[in-house]
């Protein structure tokens, strides 16, 4: 358990690190798919492929199509000969509902996360979906 611990708190770190990479000012977030002590995934917040980098429009609200970073990191394993079955996601924000739908259907098993966002809708709902859930204090 404390070797787990351990794991987690190192993972969690860093998607972190990884959140910096993000485009948006408003929220940085990042997350990390890790499956038998592997890193198969990663993603943080920003914009779709092809599209300008800012998240944020000139009153800055984020717009619409901004991608949440566990959608980033599990579209990649989609696009991959990998699976999330059985693994675990590391994000620093914990998900909004509609990732939550995805983080279940992919299979994710267990979730990690540093701060819990305003809307805890998602994290009821993968509890209820049975996954296991963890929350952990990172520094900034």
């Amino acid at each position: 358990m404390e070797k787990q611990l351990k794991y987690d708190r190192a993972y969690l770190e860093m998607a972190q690190r990884w959140s910096k990479l993000s485009h948006c000012t408003r929220k940085q977030v990042g997350a990390l798919i890790v499956k038998d002590r592997m890193i198969i995934s990663d993603g943080y917040n920003g914009t779709p492929t092809g599209f300008e980098n800012p998240c944020e429009d000139e009153e800055n609200y984020t717009k619409w199509y901004v991608l949440h970073a566990e959608a980033n990191a599990i579209l990649k394993v989609a696009g991959s000969t990998q699976s999330c079955k059985g693994a675990t996601l590391y994000i620093t924000l914990s998900p909004c509902k509609e990732c939550s739908k995805l983080i279940h259907q992919s299979g994710i098993k267990r979730l990690v996360y540093a701060k819990k966002y305003k809307d805890t809708s998602g994290l009821e709902f993968l509890e209820r979906a049975g996954v296991e859930i963890l929350q952990l204090e990172i520094e900034d």
